[in-house]
């Protein structure tokens, strides 16, 4: 491991939750993919298979920010377990209806109860934050660490929960995603010693962290990313299906993923200057950019090389949105702002994994790679017309007072937020 990552795991208790939030977060890369891949196997219909992918997307979207805003109240532990509990009983619930062919309409209402999962990675990267706040440089390849492990997730998850549904059984994959889930939270949860601490009730003024205009301007350009990725995921399946190798379609995903995990891990070892707000940009415009070539590949090999080099832009840009983010948003609300860039990716997932269902359905997977390309352009409008608010963050007042007293006292507020910990 190159040094300035292994920096970051000196502080105790790291390793430990790092490892959690990397099982936690499995999946998400094996949920969405599986319900698609287990109701194509069974009905064979991916506009179907699609809208609960989309509803699933969609429900996660609606619930994250509400779980994460209750855990910056009352911590993680208090609000994720039971929220879990609640998405792997409805993940049975889905499952069931699948194996014994009940109505359509039963598997909607179960997938949106599926839907309560926590953000994993919102609640490890807000451990991060609260243990090196203050330290740039740490905190940048903390931030990259953690888009490392997101692309690693997204690498080996479709591949198993893909392999799993077409080789053994079709809720083969969903269901590991339950047992990972289960897993990776409560182990987490189980980590008292660096969750961050909650926040008094009365300092959670001003309403939602979405207040924020550059948080606006985040979550909105990740809609439109989302939709890149949904569409991508529904129409490469259907495209290795036409190909008569469907099985290869969790390998040409993973290729995607690990171009997007090299560059991460490069990205972490730069010390990089200037404004993080431009980086965004540069890094919406490159991602937009790359989906064009798919539209021109005929088959597996050359989609898996375009994917590689289309995967190159997204985990620097994930990690500049986390500066940004942490920038535009009052530290009483990080995770909740942390949530809401991935509900905006949920959102764009559930419409771009739909469109691109329906559009498989009527023209073909290789007309339906228009979806990402046109999903890429909407994310360039969205960050060309938002940039000047990103370039200079503009505190709410409490964002204000919290700076100010941070400024004149940072001794007590030390001693405070290590009161808080050993109360918690």
């Amino acid at each position: 491991m190159p040094s300035p990552y292994r920096a970051i795991f000196t502080a105790p208790g790291t390793r430990a939750f790092s490892i959690a939030g990397f099982v936690g977060r499995l999946p998400l890369s094996m949920m969405g993919i599986g319900i698609v891949t287990m109701i194509s196997q069974v009905t064979g219909r991916y506009g179907l298979a699609g809208a609960l992918s989309a509803t699933l997307a969609m429900s996660a979207a609606a619930l994250g920010p509400q779980i994460s805003r209750l855990v910056d109240r009352h911590g993680q532990r208090r609000v994720l377990r039971p929220a879990t509990l609640v998405s792997l009983a409805a993940g049975a619930g889905l499952l069931l209806c699948v194996k014994f062919g009940a109505p359509d309409w039963t598997l909607f209402v179960f997938t949106a109860f599926v839907g309560c999962v926590p953000s994993v990675g919102a609640m490890t990267r807000a451990r991060w934050a609260d243990i090196y706040r203050g330290e740039a440089r740490r905190l940048h390849t903390a931030y990259s660490w953690e888009s490392i492990v997101d692309e690693v997730c997204f690498i080996f998850g479709p591949i198993v929960s893909i392999g799993l549904s077409t080789i053994w059984f079709p809720e083969a994959g969903p269901l590991l995603a339950g047992v990972f889930l289960a897993i990776g939270v409560f182990w987490l949860t189980a980590q008292r010693a660096t969750e961050p601490a909650p926040h008094p009730r009365e300092a959670h003024t001003g309403g939602s962290a979405l207040r924020s205009p550059g948080l606006q301007v985040l979550a909105l350009a990740f809609v439109a990313t989302g939709a890149v990725f949904g569409s991508v995921d529904v129409v490469t399946v259907a495209f290795a299906e036409e190909q008569g190798h469907k099985a290869a379609a969790s390998l040409v995903l993973a290729v995607y993923a690990l171009g997007s995990c090299l560059a991460g891990a490069v990205f972490g070892l730069l010390h990089l200057k200037g404004e993080p707000s431009l980086r965004w940009l540069l890094g919406v415009c490159a991602m937009a950019v790359s989906m064009i070539p798919l539209l021109l590949a005929g088959n597996l090999p050359l989609l898996a090389v375009a994917l590689f080099v289309a995967g190159l832009s997204i985990a620097p840009t994930m990690v500049t949105t986390m500066a940004l983010v942490e920038a535009h948003v009052p530290r009483t609300k990080l995770t909740e702002g942390m949530t809401w860039t991935g509900t905006g990716l949920a959102i764009g997932v559930a419409l771009g994994s739909s469109a691109a269902g329906w559009v498989v359905d009527a023209s073909g997977a290789e007309a339906a790679y228009v979806v990402p390309v046109v999903s890429g352009a909407l994310a360039v409008v969205v960050a060309l017309l938002g940039f000047r608010r990103l370039r200079r963050p503009v505190p709410t007042r409490e964002g204000q007072r919290e700076q100010d007293a941070e400024g004149a006292d940072d001794a007590g507020v030390g001693e405070h937020r290590d009161g808080e910990r050993h109360m918690a």
